[in-house]
């Protein structure tokens, strides 16, 4: 009988793990315990849900490390970016979904393959025989976050993370908004106009941080610490962390011109990003946030152009855990103290959709070549993925371990021969270089 690889949680990881692992030929169960058992975050019990953004940030795979990380993904037959382009929303240069559109394609894909069968039963301990790949997310069971505990003898890692709001289009103010990507950016004008932008004076920006420090927030319970990520900052913490800060983050007012009035100059921008196909749904960009509801509407509704916003959906915060890798995992992915359990994805300490999926596609094809009588190597470290996987095994170290985004300086240093490279011929010099080293690994 042929051995069947379990895969534990259907989010961006185990999905496409399962993907990897069935089309190499390996049967797979898939067990998602949603909707049975709900979560903070997730509203469906489809695969892949995404519960922040819909953004899979820059496609730019020249120069850019997230860009080479979709190139490699593709390359590797990826379902996530194969279900990402069919999706695609306007959004200039990121890759940004239609979120509902694209879970549904994910999960219909996966529950029509001929090797992947699903129980929707909650795994609630870490199995001691079979071929495992825990796959849980941020949003690990507490039951199953305590058998993590048990096995490993130490405690998983902690932060919170935010979640961002989401505006109905037609409660916008279009008088006082505008349609423009900063610096224009995008090949067509769909992408061009892909983000609406609300605009601030001095004034009214000086009042809305006194109004966002002022807010009410959500109350950590005694002996939780909030040690939070810092690519998903609530815009709370940032605002506390100086009055400017979020003038140069996420409402920094540069590359964009006022179409009601191009000669002044805002003073700070709050952009919102598309979040559907129709065009009826936008999240306001970088604006996770730990407010309670009742202040999240008033707050929001004093940024000039959303006067009257309407919420699809108010922003939140949730626990996250994961694991201290480079102490528990080997270069296989493997729990060195049970070498039949696997772990992919943002358990494992890396931060983003991306970055999760891209380990879960490892992470399958690891645990399928496995269980088909061979090893399959890491990528080589000058690849994106192979950057990521060095880094949560043991290139970080254990004790400061934190998540982490993909960038090049987990790459291994480009030789800059014939005198000091520029910024943009270097990351072109680390997408080339990667680009041939992840086609021969594949090849192999």
């Amino acid at each position: 009988m042929a051995r069947v690889l379990h895969i534990v949680g259907a989010g961006m990881a185990g999905s496409e793990a399962a993907w990897q692992a069935a089309e190499m030929g390996v049967p797979v169960v898939l067990h998602e315990m949603r909707p049975r058992v709900e979560t903070f975050a997730h509203r469906t019990g489809l695969f892949a849900e995404m519960v922040c953004s819909n953004s899979f940030r820059s496609d730019d795979d020249e120069r850019n490390a997230v860009g080479l990380l979709h190139w490699e993904m593709r390359a590797a037959g990826g379902l996530l970016m194969e279900m990402a382009a069919a999706h695609r929303l306007p959004a200039g240069g990121a890759l940004a979904v239609d979120r509902d559109a694209f879970a549904e394609s994910v999960t219909a894909r996966l529950r029509e393959h001929p090797l992947v069968s699903v129980s929707e039963e909650e795994v609630t301990t870490l199995p001691s025989d079979g071929d495992w790949i825990v796959a849980t997310g941020p949003l690990t069971s507490s039951a199953l976050a305590e058998s993590i505990r048990a096995v490993t003898g130490a405690a998983s890692l902690a932060f919170f993370d935010a979640i961002a709001p989401i505006v109905h289009a037609d409660s916008i103010d279009m008088s006082v908004a505008w349609r423009q990507s900063r610096y224009d950016k995008g090949e067509t004008e769909d992408e061009r106009t892909a983000y609406i932008n609300c605009p601030m004076n001095r004034a009214q920006y000086e009042a809305f941080i006194d109004a966002l420090l002022a807010a009410e927030k959500t109350v950590f319970h005694e002996g939780e610490t909030a040690g939070y990520f810092d690519g998903c900052l609530p815009i709370e913490v940032m605002a506390e962390r100086g009055r400017e800060t979020l003038r140069h983050g996420p409402m920094k007012p540069v590359g964009l011109t006022n179409a009601h009035d191009p000669q002044e100059k805002a003073y700070a921008v709050v952009q919102l990003r598309r979040d559907n196909k129709l065009g009826t749904l936008y999240n306001i960009v970088g604006f996770q946030t730990k407010m309670k509801y009742g202040a999240q509407t008033a707050v929001f509704r004093t940024i000039p152009g959303l006067q009257n916003a309407s919420f699809a959906r108010l922003g939140g915060i949730h626990r996250n855990t994961f694991l201290n890798s480079p102490t528990l995992l080997d270069a296989q992915m493997r729990l060195k103290l049970r070498p039949n359990i696997r772990f992919a994805g943002q358990v494992t300490g890396v931060e983003g959709y991306v970055e999760s999926a891209a380990m879960g596609l490892l992470a399958g094809r690891m645990a399928a070549a496995e269980i088909l009588g061979r090893e399959l190597p890491p990528p080589p470290p000058e690849t994106a993925m192979g950057a990521l996987v060095t880094h949560i095994t043991g290139g970080a170290e254990a004790k400061t371990f934190q998540p982490m985004n993909v960038n090049f300086g987990l790459f291994p240093p480009i030789d800059a021969k014939g005198g000091r490279r520029g910024r943009k011929d270097r990351y072109k010099a680390y997408t080339d270089r990667a680009k041939a080293a992840f086609a021969e690994w594949l090849g192999a």
